[in-house]
């Protein structure tokens, strides 16, 4: 290790057992509302989280110290200067690895949450794929009324991002039987739907019998490459080298009323709305590969 090196990890080692957050005052009490939320999200059903006696979900336990985008006046400038310093060694990119949760009482509707925290531990230089880098961890002291409730230990990666490596090839569709027609119409940049021979409906993604009434009759139609989005999301995370992050996902609804997912181009990813008019278009992304794409607006053509 250099003098460099050793300098700065000594400056970092320093910062453990500082606070990182003094006398923090959860936004809201814990709530109702929130905790439907949360289980709704999580997908979970369990019957203590409702009635009279509910309990709030245990893994919430951060939930309820989180300051959202104004942050907290608790938080120290200890933990500020170190992330600085981080910023300074280079290691400007940050990631959450994990965390740990201890928890010793429930916390249930009402109760008014509390929290410290302090910087526990900054490791050693660390190379991993991301970059090379440095784990902070930050153990928060959760109160619920005064009580101790838990204690939420969070890690992140403070790093410097590893050199880019060549773009690779996009990944190839897989395409087989039952799908071969629908890529050899991209190949001539067309969007065809397949049209049930039997009762007539149309249904994307190809199949090899009607889902309406079971005929395996078929014939197709061309669409005529007008869509709206349906939904969407932003795609941030994790990394692939043959994309651009960020890029959005959409799930288009074409005017013949039956839905495709593509990426939606021609606007900045966080300006995709649902309902924007998008126009079909076909995207050569080298030598073999053209795909079907989306871009916002009226325009964009085959």
């Amino acid at each position: 290790m250099s003098d460099e090196a050793a300098e700065l990890e000594a400056r970092l080692k320093a910062y453990e057992g500082r606070a990182a957050a003094v006398a923090g005052v959860g936004k809201d009490p814990v709530n109702e509302p929130m905790i439907r939320h949360w289980c709704e999200a999580m997908g979970d059903t369990n019957a203590a989280y409702t009635g009279p006696e509910a309990v709030a979900p245990p893994t919430m336990l951060q939930a309820w110290t989180m300051g959202g985008l104004s942050g907290h006046e608790g938080r120290s400038d200890a933990y500020d200067e170190l992330l600085g310093l981080l910023d300074e060694a280079g290691c400007t990119s940050v990631v959450a690895t994990d965390c740990e949760q201890e928890y010793l009482r429930p916390l249930r509707p009402g109760d008014e949450i509390t929290f410290d925290a302090v910087i526990e531990s900054v490791s050693e230089r660390k190379t991993t794929k991301l970059g090379t880098g440095h784990f902070v961890t930050t153990r928060m002291d959760v109160r619920a009324n005064g009580e101790p409730a838990g204690t939420h230990r969070f890690r992140i990666l403070k790093y410097a991002p590893a050199r880019a490596k060549p773009k690779a090839a996009r990944p190839r569709p897989v395409v087989n039987r039952d799908n071969a027609g629908f890529w050899e119409g991209v190949g001539r940049h067309q969007l065809l739907i397949q049209r049930c021979g039997g009762c007539g409906t149309l249904r994307f993604p190809w199949l090899p019998g009607c889902g309406a009434c079971g005929s395996p009759e078929w014939d197709t139609l061309e669409a005529s490459g007008d869509g709206t989005v349906y939904s969407y999301v932003v795609m941030h995370h994790p990394p692939f080298p043959a994309f651009d992050p960020p890029y959005a996902v959409g799930l288009i609804e074409l005017a013949e009323g039956v839905r495709i997912v593509s990426n939606v181009i021609g606007v900045p990813s966080d300006k995709v709305r649902i309902g924007m008019p998008v126009r079909l278009r076909f995207e050569r992304y080298d030598e073999e590969l053209v795909l079907p794409v989306f871009r916002a607006g009226a325009e964009g053509g085959h």
